[in-house]
């Protein structure tokens, strides 16, 4: 894997944002994050002012991974790039996003969990492919099933997972990182506890750790 896929992988799980007020809480949580030892975050288009946080999770830890998630055209990636993203998450599988992302010299994770998605993403070179939503589109048991014909993919599933099955997913050779909200909930962001964020993502990690002894 490349430089970046390796780095995500070694971190094991990705926080999957949604930042309603980025000026007041991006600053906040990119601290939160890398003091629990989970220095990367995909932040959503979901909410308006993505690439407005992407910028200032960046400025405040410059050494955090940062990316963009539910980016569904081209104008959202060239956002991204401006505001110094170093990823892109598709929720489905686009060629043109995953031509365009290429041409810009950007990593593109499309979301691929059939078959027929993952034949496609092999004319593209691609690594690593989001599996999303992972628990409702089959789980563990799919990835593993698909992995047979396809063994060149690593996965990054996100959808459902949580501290309850992170160890199972993630004890799996097949996956690469969890992608997750479950230590960046609603509540725990505009309410701004950073602290219980921190702790979430160490728990979090002791499991990354525990999966790969």
């Amino acid at each position: 894997m490349n430089a970046l896929n390796e780095r995500i992988s070694e971190i094991g799980v990705v926080p999957v944002i949604k930042l309603n007020h980025p000026e007041r809480d991006a600053a906040g949580l990119a601290k939160a994050l890398c003091a629990g030892g989970v220095p990367v975050a995909e932040v959503t288009f979901r909410a308006p002012g993505a690439d407005r946080a992407i910028r200032l999770m960046k400025e405040t830890c410059p050494d955090m991974l940062v990316g963009a998630g539910t980016v569904t055209n081209i104008e959202q990636i060239d956002k991204v790039i401006e505001a110094g993203g170093q990823f892109i998450v598709s929720p489905g599988f686009d060629p043109e996003l995953v031509q365009y992302a290429q041409g810009k010299n950007i990593p593109i994770f499309p979301g691929c969990t059939t078959a027929s998605e993952y034949h496609q993403a092999l004319k593209y070179d691609l690594e690593v492919l989001k599996f999303f939503p992972a628990e409702q589109s089959g789980g563990l048991a799919k990835i593993k099933a698909l992995s047979a014909p396809f063994p060149m993919f690593k996965v990054m599933p996100t959808g459902g997972i949580s501290l309850k099955n992170l160890k199972e997913y993630l004890s799996c050779p097949v996956i690469a990182a969890c992608g997750g909200s479950y230590m960046v909930t609603a509540d725990l962001i505009d309410n701004n506890k950073w602290d219980e964020i921190t702790e979430l993502c160490k728990k979090s990690r002791e499991i990354v750790e525990e999966a790969r002894a």
